[in-house]
């Protein structure tokens, strides 16, 4: 394995070279830095665009200016990188790329993560219930968000996701009408879902129907949507629901000491809820992320003083139970402050933001309000990505699982009388994975290099937002600097790829 990643590490650094020559070239005439200069009226501006030219290195030429910005990045191997300036700002490109990243990766990394487990789920169903109405339906439905136009969904986000459900805080109500529609839409989905026979289908249906508008309703009556806390019953329920499905997908309900080690972790996460919410009101980011890993330790804690002689299983089931479950109980803490942030002055009832990453009204407003600030501005750009890369996730995991289920060893293991629950999550899902882990490491590198179209439609400070910014105003140094951090990226999702298929599937040997 280490042979393998440092010969490609010598290839990375051969082809980054070459293109990041090619690159240079290509940025260095998109454009002329001093087109704004030449048709400037000012007196001295034979004088302006003398002082530019000296400063941009202009009557230099462009192969010999890239090796002027490769001996600054040269310095990067003793860790004093010099990438240059934008002359726009002044602002050096070190300092201007990692703030760049850090917004950009607040925005993928949720979104990323969102559509790869809303995605392979939805596939996986699909593949398992082939040419029934709900494949049907999810194929229709990916082909059509797969040729939607990013901007288009920018668009009808702002349109409807933003003003239309900040003029529904504004009086939140679901008539009669629209629970029934709602109820009877979900219940279609969930009967497609559930498959087999009819009367199966149909009680799945209603049932998933009956709940979500009886949930609705009482979420409406109760005035939930103004004051979204959840409340240690609700966070007791929802976690003994997780600890019931994450057991279901790791080993089984028939594993009972991973399945009481989960329920345990869920109890004790609903009686930490009480301290928490005190030692929360003291807490910033460092803290709260430190108290979650703590958390986790002690459900792992658990799962092993249930001990048994599979007691990793336990372990791992408790640990992925107890970082659900303190997930719902800061969840539950930042929402207590929604009401206060949407009743602001800067927010006057609107919360759900269409442009920037941050109210600049309430940059000194604490960790809490500014954390439910942050992520009202995400959910449109989020879901913009979410929709966007859905279809593709949905349609690789289908399209995967589908081929893995005819092989011969998934016939022998049904043949050997396994449940078909540990047919599919132990035998298939896992080999099901390999093209998804091609495509996954490159796709979270090219959306590190920022969502072009969709940071700009969102007003996102990210590296998509920079590039535009820089090509704009032909600002060479900052396109190299964006053009250095992607390809870097890229080729390095290249080598995870190759490493996680040889993780996946046994019969790789990437050192062969």
């Amino acid at each position: 394995m280490v042979p393998f990643i440092l010969r490609r590490l010598v290839t990375i650094l051969g082809v980054l070279i070459a293109a990041s020559y090619l690159f240079y070239i290509l940025a260095a005439n998109a454009g002329d830095p001093l087109e704004d200069l030449r048709a400037s009226s000012q007196r001295n501006r034979e004088q302006l665009i003398e002082n530019r030219t000296a400063q941009l290195d202009l009557n230099v030429a462009p192969p010999i200016r890239y090796f002027y910005w490769a001996g600054g990045v040269s310095k990067c191997f003793v860790g004093k990188c010099d990438l240059g300036e934008d002359w726009v700002s002044g602002q050096q490109v070190t300092s201007m790329i990692p703030h760049a990243m850090q917004s950009t990766i607040k925005l993928v990394l949720i979104a990323l993560v969102l559509a790869i487990v809303i995605g392979v789920s939805i596939g996986v169903i699909s593949a398992l219930r082939q040419y029934s109405g709900f494949d049907y339906g999810v194929t229709l439905a990916a082909f059509f968000m797969f040729s939607l136009p990013s901007f288009w969904v920018a668009v009808l986000l702002k349109q409807w996701g933003a003003i239309g459900f900040n003029d529904f805080l504004a009086e939140p109500h679901f008539p009669i009408l629209a629970l029934a529609l709602i109820g009877a839409a979900l219940g279609v989905v969930g009967g497609s879902a559930a498959g087999g026979a009819w009367k199966r289908r149909l009680s799945a249906g209603g049932l998933v129907g009956a709940g979500a508008a009886v949930l609705l309703y009482s979420l409406d009556k109760g005035g939930w949507f103004l004051d979204p806390r959840l409340g240690p019953v609700v966070i007791g329920v929802l976690g003994a629901g997780i600890a019931v499905l994450v057991t279901f997908l790791a080993t089984g309900l028939s594993n009972k000491r991973a399945l009481y080690s989960a329920l345990t972790v869920a109890a004790a996460a609903t009686i930490a809820w009480f301290p928490l919410q005190q030692a929360f009101r003291f807490s910033a980011g460092a803290a709260v992320i430190g108290t979650g890993l703590g958390f986790v330790v002690l459900a792992g804690v658990i799962g092993r003083l249930f001990g048994g002689p599979d007691w990793r299983i336990s372990v791992r089931t408790s640990a992925l139970t107890g970082g659900l479950a303190y997930l719902l109980i800061f969840l539950d803490f930042a929402m207590s402050w929604w009401q206060r942030y949407a009743d602001s002055g800067a927010i006057n009832g609107r919360p759900i933001a269409t442009v920037g990453s941050v109210t600049p009204q309430l940059a000194d407003s604490g960790f809490w309000v500014g954390t439910v600030d942050t992520y009202t501005h995400m959910v449109l750009p989020v879901t913009a990505l979410v929709l966007i890369s859905l279809a593709s996730y949905t349609r690789y995991a289908r399209a995967s699982l589908l081929e893995v289920m005819n092989l011969d060893y998934i016939r022998t293991a049904r043949a050997k009388g396994l449940p078909e629950r540990a047919v599919i999550t132990r035998h298939a899902f896992r080999n099901a994975l390999i093209p998804l882990a091609t495509i996954i490491p490159l796709d979270l590198a090219g959306l590190f290099g920022g969502a072009v179209i969709t940071e700009t439609v969102f007003g996102w400070n990210g590296m998509g937002r920079l590039f535009i910014e820089a090509l704009r105003h032909v600002s060479v140094n900052v396109l190299m600097g964006y053009f250095l951090v992607t390809a870097l990226l890229l080729l390095i999702g290249n080598i995870v790829a190759d490493v996680l298929y040889a993780v996946l599937d046994p019969r790789i040997r990437v050192d062969a």
